[in-house]
């Protein structure tokens, strides 16, 4: 009885939860001696994801210059040229527009919050306003130009060394990507041989399949992303400079960012807009939703079904519940990261799977065949046993 249940399944199976239990304790026990570790991965996290970013970005480009018979190193050279060219021109032109309406807007918050309050106090007259209480969960917030400044002037003073870091880190990140973007532009096509060479032979058209497929998958959504992000925030832009909104070129440069987290992009976009215009009526706020209605739909009609396609394949559904559990757990970067991670995962996946079935599929016909074959040496062995026993 004892050897029946020390071999059967439900033994094996608690003994190595069991296992996986006591492994999970005593690495949090021993986390100090992982978290250099981690600090070292983090530090290189958003420097890798920028440059595999842009390289997925700028990859296509440098195969279509190839075609003109112009050398890889040639082409990445002119990339690099026409995107520290259109830097500068950020920099001349829409960078200084930029500032100088964050500026402007940081210089009238006061007249921002007191447009607020006169809003709320003309909308308290309306029943809705009244039946859902609104008053009481303004009240709590406590809005008045001096406390809101001074929580904003003590969070900076507090967060200073933050700050300090987070710029020195920036500063570094910005001289590392362009040399890991280099390198991922000239060397990228030798990766998938270097992981063919680590893998016995007879796997290597596997290894090129589920990496072309891998490319294709992030080509597909990176590049998508970048063109849709460029046509909300400029169609946004302009449409609210057709409105006379205040602040249109910020309030676009935010729209497009946002656009960058699936589904949930438009409703981050649009909130400092409907912001801004409650303090100039109901019409501007009317008009914001217009507009960006308009966008929408011109977007999910025309831009993202051409642009990035089905290529993806992942329900909405599935989507909103990556970005739910993704934003809990790792903030910002996770809702951006969640869908281009799951696409991946599925892809190999799913390759996998389409592989087992195949192989499944050809030992099923091998065998088969071998069926068959043995069932042809039966019938012939009996074909010539039955004239010797009839002459017998």
């Amino acid at each position: 009885m004892f050897d029946r249940l020390r071999h059967s399944k439900l033994m094996f199976w608690s003994v190595e939860i069991l296992i996986l239990i006591f492994v999970v304790i005593g690495l949090t026990q021993v986390s100090f001696l992982f978290a250099p570790v981690a600090t070292f991965f983090s530090t290189l996290l958003i420097p890798i994801l920028s440059a595999g970013f842009l390289f997925y970005l700028f990859n296509p480009i440098v195969k279509l210059l190839q075609k003109f018979h112009i050398s890889r190193n040639i082409s990445i050279l002119l990339i690099f040229l026409v995107v520290i060219g259109a830097l500068v021109l950020v920099f001349m032109a829409v960078l200084p527009n930029l500032i100088y309406q964050v500026t402007q807007f940081v210089t009238n918050i006061p007249d921002f919050l007191k447009g607020v309050r006169l809003f709320i106090s003309k909308a308290s007259h309306y029943t809705w306003y009244q039946r859902l209480n609104i008053g009481k969960y303004v009240a709590s917030l406590q809005i008045s130009p001096s406390k809101v400044l001074s929580k904003v002037l003590g969070g900076f003073s507090t967060g200073l060394p933050t700050v300090i870091g987070s710029v020195a880190s920036m500063m570094i990140s910005i001289i590392t990507i362009p040399v890991m973007l280099f390198y991922f532009l000239k060397d990228g096509e030798n990766f998938v041989p270097s992981i063919q060479k680590m893998l016995p032979h007879r796997y290597h058209e596997e290894v090129a399949t589920v990496f072309t497929r891998l490319n294709s998958t992030l080509s597909h959504y990176i590049g998508g992303q970048a063109i849709e992000c460029l046509f909300v925030g400029t169609f946004t832009f302009i449409g609210y400079l057709i409105i006379g909104m205040p602040y249109a070129y910020l309030l676009g440069f935010i729209a497009g960012i946002v656009t960058i987290i699936p589904y949930l992009g438009p409703y981050i976009g649009i909130a400092p807009a409907l912001a801004i215009a409650a303090t100039e009526g109901w019409t501007k706020m009317l008009l914001v939703v217009v507009v960006v209605v308009i966008i929408q739909m011109t977007d999910g009609n025309f831009i993202y079904p051409n642009v990035i396609g089905r290529s993806l394949d992942i329900h909405p559904l599935t989507i909103i519940i990556l970005l739910m559990v993704a934003g809990n757990l790792w903030g910002l970067l996770g809702t951006i990261l969640a869908v281009p991670t799951y696409a991946v995962i599925k892809t190999v996946v799913t390759y996998l799977y389409e592989l087992y079935r195949f192989h499944q599929e050809h030992k099923h016909d091998e065998d088969a065949d071998s069926d068959e074959e043995n069932a042809g040496e039966a019938h012939q062995i009996k074909d010539q046993a039955d004239p010797q026993l009839k002459n017998k």
